[in-house]
């Protein structure tokens, strides 16, 4: 609803102090924003199960891959440093980035045999299926 209220385009300074206060927020960004997770599209054919996750600004090496108990886990961590000294000043930069999403496998996929590309910022995961059919949906009676 605040949405239709009129504004000027300029900040008050109370909201400026809501903002900086807000313990969700720290200079107007949020200290955790599940929106910077990677998008996935998954796909299943006869043979696989198909993800692509959209990111780029990573290299191949900032991936890792596993599979265990049921579970597909994908992450990727960016460390970066900076080092600049001169006669008059020493400037310093660093960045820290990553991100972690578990998919629960169907239990048709064949852990084992798991394939992963990168390339122009598409993480590519393949999963084979085990030709074994999942069990048929079955209604349970309440008692």
């Amino acid at each position: 609803m605040s949405t239709l209220v009129k504004s000027n385009g300029t900040s008050s300074l109370k909201s400026m102090m809501e903002d900086f206060w807000n313990a969700d927020k720290f200079f107007n960004k949020p200290f955790f924003n599940p929106e910077k997770l990677p998008a996935v599209n998954v796909r299943e054919t006869k043979n696989r199960y198909e993800l692509e996750l959209a990111v780029p600004g990573f290299k191949k090496d900032d991936f890792k891959v596993t599979t265990e108990n049921g579970f597909l886990t994908i992450s990727a961590e960016i460390k970066e440093e900076k080092n600049e000294e001169k006669e008059n000043f020493t400037r310093k930069e660093f960045s820290y980035s990553s991100f972690s999403r578990t998919f629960n496998l169907p239990e048709d996929v064949v852990e084992d045999d798991v394939n992963a590309s990168y390339h122009n910022g598409i993480l590519s995961v393949e999963l084979k299926k085990s030709g074994k059919q999942l069990t048929s949906k079955k209604e349970v009676k309440i008692s």
